[in-house]
């Protein structure tokens, strides 16, 4: 996988589950957790409660702000830009808060430029619906025609981009021609304990401890780009600090997707691959509360401990699928965890035994996938309930990409 995918991997997140009330502190019974977002992929993190509901979201100046997203530029970043045209920001109060539809999408300069591609390509796709219907239709049934859309081309890009990066092809393509071994419910999906707080982390370790955000004004001279660690606590400039933090606006802060997705033309970096070692600045959150760990991995085995997660073992036996050998993790010996291993911590160690951390392995690769398809089919309004044999529209031959979604939103540089 390329860096991108970490991110859009934090993007599907945020769009699944927002669990405000948690604490680390207090064991807690896993079915009492109350998930503040609807546990579906239909993108409800961008599109709020829709037009009416959230107008803060949407462009006023357009069809009576019933349409279109609010999008607004970046001054002076035409100045740094490498092809000398302005870049684009989410729309922000005068403190700088990013007015999203989940505010965890500005955790970061990425996943909140991020979040602006996904704004655009649905504007984009506004215009073109438009142009489609032509006049006979209202602006509530060009809005809802475009969102559609929208969530079927997002829907489509997980099920064949970033489920057959994430778990392996052959995974997802079991789980969508023979159907879903374990994840059950009984009225509508759920996000199981054993994603939420094991399985879907995955994605830290993957985590890179610097980026190139941007080419600058040079894609040759790398003193001309922007290239910043993660989060690094001694950045301090509260306007435009040296780090990849969220919720600042400068003229250099946004992103040339270039190198973090694959345009076919060499450019794009790796993600660290999916296995127990992690990057520093992962040991260092920014913004925790006051006695609340900084660490992330800390964070991640507290949660497991708290929420009464079983250990990976476990969940191996119970789901019929080959256990690590205890071999595999010796490493954990002293600490008494080889064979009760944290069932985070296992499924990392098992991508990197079983697949060289090129993609998850069986239990966590299940587990991930299974959710991430029955979300989509557990949907009613998903292109898999309404229209199972539909391709996109968006792409070509068929197929819709990452890269294809960028393009389309209008925010990829031009450069030579």
């Amino acid at each position: 996988m390329t860096a991108g995918f970490t991110f859009l991997g934090q993007f599907l997140d945020h769009d699944m589950t927002f669990d405000p009330t948690s604490s680390l502190a207090r064991r807690q019974d896993p079915e009492s957790i109350r998930n503040f977002r609807i546990p579906l992929l239909d993108l409800d993190s961008l599109y709020g409660s829709g037009p009416g509901a959230s107008p803060q979201l949407y462009d006023q100046s357009l069809d009576g702000g019933r349409t279109s997203f609010l999008t607004e530029p970046i001054p002076g970043s035409e100045a740094v830009s490498v092809d000398g045209s302005p870049r684009h920001d989410v729309p922000r109060n005068s403190q700088l808060i990013a007015i999203a539809g989940d505010p965890r999408n500005d955790e970061n300069l990425i996943v909140s430029q991020l979040h602006l591609a996904f704004l655009r390509f649905h504007n984009t796709v506004v215009t073109d619906v438009r142009a489609e219907l032509g006049s006979g239709h209202t602006t509530d049934e060009l809005f809802a025609e475009a969102q559609r859309t929208v969530r079927w081309h997002y829907q489509w890009l997980i099920l064949h981009e970033f489920l057959p990066k994430t778990v392996g092809q052959a995974t997802i393509d079991d789980v969508l021609n023979n159907g879903l071994k374990y994840f059950r419910w009984r009225h509508n999906p759920y996000i199981p304990v054993e994603f939420s707080v094991a399985a879907y982390r995955f994605g830290h370790s993957q985590a890179r401890p610097s980026y190139r955000a941007n080419f600058g004004t040079s894609a040759t001279d790398p003193s001309q780009q922007f290239f910043a660690l993660l989060f690094d606590p001694s950045a301090v400039n509260p306007d435009d600090p040296t780090d990849l933090r969220g919720g600042r606006r400068a003229a250099r802060r946004f992103i040339d997707w270039q190198t973090f997705f694959d345009f076919g033309d060499s450019r794009a970096r790796p993600n660290k691959k999916i296995d127990t070692i992690l990057s520093t600045v992962l040991f260092h959150l920014l913004g925790q509360p006051p006695d609340s760990p900084t660490s992330l991995p800390t964070r991640n085995l507290l949660r497991g401990l708290t929420m009464g997660v079983p250990s990976g073992q476990r969940v191996a036996q119970a789901m019929q699928l080959p256990q690590l050998a205890p071999g595999d993790l010796a490493d954990l010996s002293l600490l008494h965890l080889q064979q009760s291993t944290p069932l985070w911590f296992y499924i990392l160690r098992e991508a990197a035994v079983t697949a060289n951390g090129e993609h998850l392995g069986p239990v966590g690769g299940r587990i991930v996938a299974e959710v991430l398809a029955g979300l989509i089919q557990g949907d009613s309004q998903s292109y898999l309930k309404q229209q199972p044999d539909w391709t996109p529209t968006y792409g070509s031959g068929g197929a819709f990409t990452m890269v294809d979604l960028l393009k389309t939103g209008g925010v990829v540089a031009t450069i030579a």
